[in-house]
């Protein structure tokens, strides 16, 4: 199934499961889905953007002023209007916690706040995390506004314990999105 000219935003966070987003991506673009990346500064510690831009095709975007953006156009407002969605792969804990509570105090929150189009989350924590109730509750009131999550599997975590928390597996992460998007 090929997804023609479907653009969509993969936001990357501050988890050692970042590296899992260029799998996720290289998937999206195998169905010749446009994917524009937008890091946090916390998953920079984790995966470069270079590796990401350099998969992507094109430059990733952060939070800031940048010389080169046209200083009229507001990025977060621009990406999320091209968008026909967005994809938080992996999302942390503190992610999820800003989306639920309106935080914008990034580029990729500021984007989930401007979009229209469909949500995916895929998280990816310690199980402790996961099932924290505040953590929980947080998924739950995301789910009652559209947001669809891509839930976590039971597999090694980076504490070196076995739980829920691992994130889905990228083909599935990327599938689930190509087939919403083709339904469309």
């Amino acid at each position: 199934m090929s997804v023609k000219h479907k653009k969509v935003i993969l936001g990357v966070t501050g988890s050692i499961a970042a590296y899992k987003s260029a799998e996720i991506l290289r998937y999206l673009q195998e169905e010749s889905v446009d994917v524009s990346v937008v890091m946090t500064k916390e998953a920079e510690y984790f995966i470069t953007p270079l590796t990401l831009s350099s998969l992507a095709g094109k430059k990733i975007h952060h939070w800031g002023f940048n010389e080169e953006d046209d200083a009229w156009q507001m990025k977060h407002i621009k990406l999320a209007e091209e968008a026909d969605a967005l994809l938080v792969a992996p999302a942390t804990a503190n992610i999820i916690g800003k989306f639920a509570t309106g935080l914008a105090d990034d580029l990729l929150t500021c984007i989930f706040l401007s979009i229209k189009s469909k949500i995916y989350i895929a998280p990816a924590m310690n199980e402790n995390m996961y099932k924290n109730k505040i953590v929980e509750e947080n998924c739950q009131r995301l789910r009652q506004f559209g947001v669809q999550f891509i839930e976590p599997i039971k597999g090694k975590l980076a504490c070196g314990l076995t739980g829920e928390g691992h994130i889905a597996d990228p083909k599935k992460i990327a599938d689930t999105v190509i087939k919403e998007l083709f339904r469309r």
